[in-house]
């Protein structure tokens, strides 16, 4: 993969970093570079900003602001560089930082009192060295750069985000843009990180792509542009038997328009036909929304079923599957059948309680809460390290997971790990799981394999929520919107 298709740890970053001062010769360099990419962005974004406030931390961060504040000064712009009593810089190359602004006429003022005016405010405390909550001076500071009027570019990482994680302990810097360094980072792209750092830019500082390759495991950066890797044309010799048979179960009383959507959504994500079971009461209703789905009701027996998983590619089980008796039944012959399948909502949720076992060829599609259950902990700790929780759940339950939401994980091994920067709130409404979980079986059905399969899906899920979004806005976006966007995004060439 290439450095642009991948986001990196903080030990990448940092193995890039030391193979970059070797070469270079002196680590003051990439410091510099920093500083006036920040500069330019500056300038990209603010060209009329008069006043800057620039708030330094103690290491090479803190550096990286002081050669932006020494540009600004240069410029004529007027510079003041805000550190707390004990933020002194402790590196050398921070020290020459704070040297050279100095000696351009640049102010210091080492006090935590209210934050002055200034057009923009520049957050360059910590960068991608913090891996705890902040401490009192700090956190109070962070909460006046929040209260101040002016917008916030945050240099690499917000102050008080784990770069690695992207959890937030407390406060962070809410930044407008944040200037990444060097690479993206995958903890800036999923959990509570995506509400603080504003607009994502990345500068690599000039380094070459041999000098951004690494040893450290990375994670793989997918975006709309990827779905061409998976949905290429249809042969014109295909038929509907050669696109795949999708086994939709679930829909219990009361929960009847969540198999119906997660029928829909593997018609239209490309499958050739798709069995529905479900109870009775729901026939009729779906079949006047869907009357290409097949629908089964409380009467088929047990043969009846057994046909119905045999003659099918692929299976997902789970939307509005309930907890009953029935819902019991179900998921025991389908995780029997040896069919590639999904398991979705109660479907997971029976497996948490240790009322089914998870069979080969799984996607797990759990939100937060649905991972909390499966690995037996709260909702906090999967959102305290999302892509720590995605691994353990592949270890525990040996399949492929798809743990929802702010940008959604996929993970296929421990060390296969994939992050869909598509998606936004408006999604976050009752029906986008079963959604979700159609598109991903439709795929199983058409031959990808579970890897493939729930990252495509996740991935075709999240940008045709992006293009309803786009469309209506995000409040009151409803999962049937979807629809006629997963058909137009699941067809190469046609979603311009």
């Amino acid at each position: 993969m290439s450095p642009a298709d991948v986001l990196l740890s903080t030990r990448a970053l940092r193995e890039i970093e030391q193979r970059a001062f070797a070469r270079l010769g002196d680590p003051f360099e990439l410091m510099q570079r920093a500083g006036r990419d920040a500069w330019l962005v500056v300038l990209q974004h603010w060209p009329s900003a008069q006043s800057l406030l620039v708030i330094c931390g103690p290491g090479n961060n803190g550096g990286d602001g002081y050669v932006l504040a020494a540009r600004a000064c240069e410029s004529g712009r007027h510079v003041r560089v805000l550190c707390l009593p004990d933020h002194q810089p402790r590196t050398a190359e921070s020290r020459r930082a704070r040297e050279q602004y100095l000696a351009v006429g640049g102010q210091i003022a080492e006090s935590d009192c209210p934050i002055p005016h200034a057009d923009l405010l520049v957050d360059a405390v910590f960068g991608i060295g913090l891996a705890r909550a902040l401490d009192e001076p700090v956190a109070r500071l962070v909460s006046a750069i929040n209260a101040h009027a002016a917008p916030v570019l945050a240099l690499d990482v917000p102050t008080g985000v784990v770069a690695d994680t992207g959890a937030v302990s407390g406060v962070a810097v809410f930044a407008d843009r944040t200037l990444e360094f060097i690479a993206a980072k995958a903890g800036l792209r999923t959990g509570a990180a995506r509400d603080f750092t504003g607009d994502l830019q990345c500068t690599a500082l000039g380094l070459s792509r041999g000098d951004l390759q690494t040893t450290i495991p990375d994670i793989e950066w997918l975006r709309a542009t990827n779905l061409t890797r998976w949905l290429q044309p249809r042969l014109r010799d295909s038929h509907k038997g050669s696109n795949g048979r999708l086994l939709c179960l679930g829909g219990d009383h009361g929960h009847g328009g969540a198999i119906m959507l997660t029928a829909e959504a593997g018609l239209r994500t490309g499958c050739g036909l798709v069995d529905v079971v479900t109870r009775d009461l729901h026939i009729a209703p779906l079949l006047g929304r869907l009357p290409e789905a097949m629908v089964h009701g409380d009467s088929v027996d047990s043969a009846q079923l057994d046909s119905l998983l045999a003659a099918a590619s692929a299976i997902t089980i789970g939307p509005g599957l309930g907890r009953t008796q029935w819902a019991h039944r179900l998921l025991q012959a389908a995780v029997t059948a040896g069919r590639p399948m999904v398991l979705d909502a109660d479907a997971l949720n029976l497996v948490a309680a240790g009322e089914a076992t998870v069979p080969e060829h799984s996607v797990l599609t759990p939100h937060p809460g649905e991972a909390a259950r499966l690995l037996q902990t709260d909702i906090a700790s999967i959102q305290a390290d999302r892509f720590a929780a995605a691994r353990e759940l592949v270890a525990r339950y040996r399949a492929v997971v798809v743990l929802k939401g702010a940008g959604t994980i996929v993970a296929g091994t421990c060390e296969e790990i994939r992050l869909v920067d598509a998606g936004n709130p408006g999604m976050a409404v009752g029906g986008m799981g079963d959604v979700l979980a159609g598109v991903i079986g439709a795929l199983l059905a058409q031959g990808l394999t579970p890897l493939e399969a729930a990252s495509c899906g996740a991935l075709l899920h999240s940008v045709a929520g992006d293009a309803a979004a786009a469309s209506g806005g995000q409040r009151g976006l409803l999962p049937s919107d979807l629809m006629p966007l997963l058909r137009r995004y699941a067809n190469p060439g046609s979603s311009k």
